[in-house]
């Protein structure tokens, strides 16, 4: 229990949540911009050989 208290109550407990919680967010930042950009390269592709 202590150490959930130290987590939520130290200055260095709520600069560790927020740093994981930012890396979380730029991992699925990441995911999602690969994934829309090999979809559209994809796409572009097809287009290409289509015509």
């Amino acid at each position: 229990m202590k150490l959930l208290s130290d987590l939520f109550s130290t200055d260095y407990g709520r600069a560790s949540i927020a740093g994981i919680a930012f890396m979380i967010g730029m991992g699925v930042f990441f995911i999602r911009f690969f994934i829309r950009k090999m979809d559209e390269e994809t796409l572009a592709e097809q287009k290409k050989i289509n015509k």
